[in-house]
């Protein structure tokens, strides 16, 4: 990737020039195949990934390796919670994989200090992506401590429908099962009486959103 395509990508931050030569200059380029994981529990991360193109899934893993969803990063999102890790050099305490084939910019953790306080832009940046995740996590707190399941299911289907730009979702009823920390028998039914409210429609691996 050049530092045309690059700047096309960050234009819509307001980043100054020459942090866009700093970004380009320092980082690297990574495409990733869904599924790839990215960012594993109890790992430290020497680099902070910033999306570019597609989709990548943050959980969260119990012991047992029970996995709940937290969020989705989209274009030209980053993941606040490896910043936290990456600046604290803590061990990372999520799981971020390829929803879909997307492509990264792998930022080195060891310039984050300097470009806070040099570049407003990026400052702001950082602050911004900080409280949207917050808020992201909030509301999958919400949906579990206050949501029926069917409920919490209907919306994790809109969150993947948002992220993703579109109304197909090819996720089979055990993946979505894992995802939502409960079993697929519960998510059969459930996406059966979504169907027969005519909310979607279903076919082998693929739920479509009317």
């Amino acid at each position: 990737m050049d530092k045309s395509e690059l700047n096309n990508h960050l234009l819509k931050y307001g980043f100054e020039p020459a942090l866009v030569q700093e970004i380009y200059d320092n980082g690297r380029s990574k495409k990733v195949v869904a599924g790839e994981v990215i960012v594993k529990p109890g790992q430290n991360n020497n680099y902070v990934p910033l999306v570019l193109d597609g989709v990548l899934k943050v959980t969260r893993h119990d012991d047992d390796g029970s996995e709940i969803f937290l969020y989705y990063l989209e274009g030209g999102d980053t993941c606040a919670m490896s910043i936290s890790c990456c600046l604290d050099n803590s061990k990372s305490q999520i799981s971020a994989s390829a929803e879909e084939d997307s492509t990264i910019w792998m930022i080195p953790i060891e310039y984050l200090d300097s470009w806070i306080a040099k570049y407003q832009s990026f400052r702001r940046f950082i602050f911004n992506s900080y409280r949207e995740r917050f808020d992201e996590m909030l509301l999958a707190i919400d949906s579990m401590a206050f949501m029926k399941m069917d409920e919490r299911l209907y919306k994790y289907l809109l969150d993947k429908k948002q992220s993703s730009g579109s109304f197909e979702i090819k996720k089979t009823h055990e993946q979505i099962a894992k995802e939502l920390n409960t079993s697929r028998v519960v998510i059969s039914r459930l996406l059966k009486q979504l169907e027969n409210e005519e909310k979607i429609e279903q076919s082998r691996n693929k739920i479509e959103i009317l």
